[in-house]
């Protein structure tokens, strides 16, 4: 098992390393500015893993702390995946006072499932009853116009 420290909060991450996976190397976020990645993380529950002074991985929880969070941006650099980081990240969040009370947990995957399942996630009870607008590609449409945080 990897020796690691968890520290939380905007203030202790990395944020360039953060903004460098998402943007170069996530299927979810490709493109987007570090303005956007920056803003994010200052709007959210941040957790991070280290081995000595070095982020190796990332995740956060967009929430109101009472009822709702949407679990986010999760990432584990590639030469440690496999050894249990995105699982000590949600153990961490999940243990969190106000994570145990809230109604409902939220999340979207392209293929980590299992990892997800370990810690109670599955599919929607109800898919009739969620709607969206999807635009998943809107960081890129607003840094054409201008629009973005950079």
């Amino acid at each position: 098992m990897l020796d690691v420290v968890i520290k939380t909060g905007k203030e202790n991450m990395d944020v360039k390393m953060v903004h460098r996976f998402l943007s170069e190397d996530s299927y979810w976020a490709k493109g987007i500015s570090y303005g956007l990645v920056d803003n994010s993380l200052t709007n959210s529950y941040c957790v991070g893993v280290f081995v000595g002074e070095k982020q190796i991985g990332f995740g956060r929880v967009i929430t109101d702390y009472c009822t709702f969070g949407w679990f986010a941006d999760f990432l584990v650099l590639p030469e440690y995946q496999g050894k249990g980081v995105a699982k000590k990240i949600l153990f961490h969040i999940l243990e969190q006072p106000w994570s145990k009370r809230l109604r409902r947990k939220m999340l979207s995957t392209l293929d980590a499932h299992e990892l997800y399942r370990l810690y109670q996630f599955k599919e929607l009870s109800y898919p009739s009853r969620i709607m969206e607008i999807y635009n998943p590609d809107v960081h890129l449409q607003l840094q054409q116009d201008g629009g973005q945080l950079r």
